[in-house]
């Protein structure tokens, strides 16, 4: 086991923040060790939802996490929204900002979804540069998360994970390991989650996500309205056996539940970190 390559603290488990449960989070107070904010939910928000988010941010470390960067965009780097992440990473203290290894549009138009890259040394090239201008401007690492994907390129020249890892080099960035998008994106593409979680570098992982899925017969959906598959949690014991304990989230967007029922998936994710730490000790 390693520290992460900016001693990132571990800040135990936490859930993504959600309007559905802020009535409850700020009469309750959970014990959870942070709260992981969709940066575009406060960029352009004022009222109620930013008062919440100010009181939260008092209380919980904030981590945000972004899903409008477009780094493997050929699109010129959107300053007017870099200025506005950094501002609000600011603002709440956050220990970290991320987003992901993905374009979301061209020509400046915005697909909303998380496009897959081709997985080549020009695009390799491209968005480590991308990368680097990126933390330049906001004064800070940023750490990158693996999508779910749905499809590959044929010119890709090298695996998701080779790509990921040597980006995460040459870019002198952090990354965030999402275990489902490891699950999702081998069953989808045929190959082995195992080999994609050992190639990683341990040292750059400053964070995990978790999810519950759909499964579809012919493919898996990242929906994220479920719970988490015992699948994943075994491919997250193996993750948390290579790197020691890192920041752990589970993630629920879809068909949210009380909030109760998203605090206690989480929760489970403590008796493998414990198991995985205490095996590899």
């Amino acid at each position: 086991m390693s520290r992460n390559r900016w001693d990132h603290p571990d800040l135990g488990l936490g859930v993504g923040l959600r309007t559905a449960h802020f009535a409850h989070i700020l009469s309750q107070r959970p014990e959870l060790g942070f709260f992981e904010v969709l940066t575009e939910n406060f960029l352009d928000t004022g009222g109620r939802p930013l008062f919440v988010l100010d009181q939260i941010a008092e209380r919980y470390p904030i981590v945000m996490h972004g899903v409008s960067l477009s780094i493997g965009s050929t699109d010129p780097l959107d300053f007017d929204y870099l200025r506005k992440v950094k501002d609000l990473a600011r603002r709440t203290k956050a220990a970290w900002v991320s987003d992901h290894v993905c374009w979301t549009g061209v020509l400046g138009r915005n697909t909303h979804d998380l496009l897959p890259l081709p997985y080549t040394e020009a695009a390799l090239r491209h968005t480590a540069e991308r990368v680097k201008a990126v933390q330049e401007f906001l004064e800070r690492p940023v750490v990158l998360e693996n999508p779910s994907t749905y499809l590959e390129f044929t010119p890709s020249a090298m695996s998701e994970w080779e790509f990921i890892g040597r980006l995460a080099e040459e870019a002198d960035c952090g990354l965030l390991l999402d275990v489902n998008n490891v699950y999702v994106s081998a069953f989808n593409h045929g190959y082995d989650a195992h080999e994609y979680i050992d190639a990683i570098p341990v040292d750059r992982v400053c964070q995990y996500h978790l999810a519950g899925h759909t499964h579809k017969g012919t493919h898996i959906l990242d929906t994220h309205s479920d719970h988490v598959v015992q699948e994943v949690w075994e491919l997250f014991g193996h993750a948390v056996q290579r790197t020691g304990p890192r920041a752990t989230l589970l993630e629920w967007d879809a068909s949210i539940p009380p909030f109760e029922v998203v605090h206690a998936e989480v929760l489970k994710a403590a008796a493998w970190r414990e198991r995985e730490v205490s095996r590899a000790a």
